[in-house]
């Protein structure tokens, strides 16, 4: 189905309603002003101020209103690398779960899960939704304030003091992966129920048995319609979304914890987060570390090296 976006002013949006006013739906998508179906259009505003409109007819519709900003037709489909996803599951609704942080040697590990309506894949698109991992900062944070009210999700934060107990009590990364993964879809099942999700869509850190062995001892596992691929945001923006959701959440964590620090921390794991983690070994004492990384990884070692070298001579 094609589509048509147009940017408008919300005076001019309240025209539009008004021109569709024996058309209007009593069904309204979550941040819209009014939604309308036409024989061959459904036309949805949006207080954001983009128009979208759906159908046959989407183009001659849209031109009553001005120049279109973008039409577009169905992306082809990708080739999907894992074999049992549907073939259609990226125009199916969505639960999608991603994380983020778990390679960080700062600050927590984010994951969250989103639910995409089928009818708000092309609004998405239009609002530059895709992998976290190609985009800067800025614009996950832009994104990410657009869409937080309209794609309802759950966003699981824990926090490296809480990650290190969990870690020295035995528990593996994996593990603690998959239970928050399932706790965030277990709480957007709850938010949209009745309604259920056509797939779930777990972007794959473990292999679908690994995954349910670790879920071996608990309760409201989430088996039904479940999906696990790798590079799950280009299989459905369900997962792009909820990619972009914690990615905002972990940037603005770890923000806090520079200002904590007195100095910007370093994403990653490579040499000058060795390098941070030593000032603030220097500057804090080697008891903050606990609150601030993620102990076991191997620049907990390097940091106390580097201080040894920098600091104590």
């Amino acid at each position: 189905m094609s589509h048509v976006v147009l940017i408008k002013e919300l005076n001019e949006i309240y025209e539009m309603k008004v021109y569709y006013r024996s058309y209007l739906s009593d069904k309204l998508p979550p941040g819209s002003v009014f939604a309308a179906k036409t024989p061959s259009c459904s036309i949805t505003a949006y207080k954001s101020g983009k128009v979208l409109f759906q159908g046959s007819s989407s183009e001659s519709e849209a031109g009553k209103w001005g120049n279109t900003k973008q039409t577009a037709q169905p992306a082809k489909k990708k080739a999907s690398v894992t074999t049992d996803l549907p073939e259609n599951i990226g125009s199916l609704s969505v639960v999608g779960s991603d994380e983020v942080g778990t390679g960080d040697y700062f600050g927590p590990i984010t994951v969250v899960a989103a639910y995409v309506k089928k009818e708000q894949i092309p609004l998405l698109k239009e609002l530059g939704v895709k992998d976290s991992k190609n985009l800067n900062d800025e614009k996950i944070i832009s994104i990410a304030k657009e869409i937080k009210s309209i794609v309802p999700h759950s966003l699981l934060t824990l926090h490296n003091e809480k990650y290190n107990k969990l870690q020295k009590s035995g528990m593996s990364q994996g593990k603690i992966k998959a239970l928050l993964h399932n706790q965030a879809i277990s709480h957007v099942l709850n938010k949209i129920s009745p309604e259920q999700p056509e797939a779930i869509l777990i972007d794959q850190f473990a292999k679908k048995e690994v995954y349910y062995q670790y879920l071996k001892n608990q309760t409201n596992v989430q088996r039904q319609n479940v999906f696990f691929s790798t590079k799950a945001e280009g299989v459905h923006l369900a997962v792009a979304a909820a990619s972009i959701l914690a990615r905002y959440a972990f940037v603005r964590h770890f923000e806090n914890l520079s200002k904590e620090a007195g100095f910007t921390l370093t994403k990653g794991a490579g040499a000058k987060v060795d390098q941070a983690a030593a000032r603030l070994i220097h500057e804090k004492g080697k008891d903050a570390l606990p609150v601030f990384v993620k102990l076991h990884f191997a620049n907990t070692e390097k940091a106390l090296q580097i201080y040894e070298k920098k600091y104590r001579h």
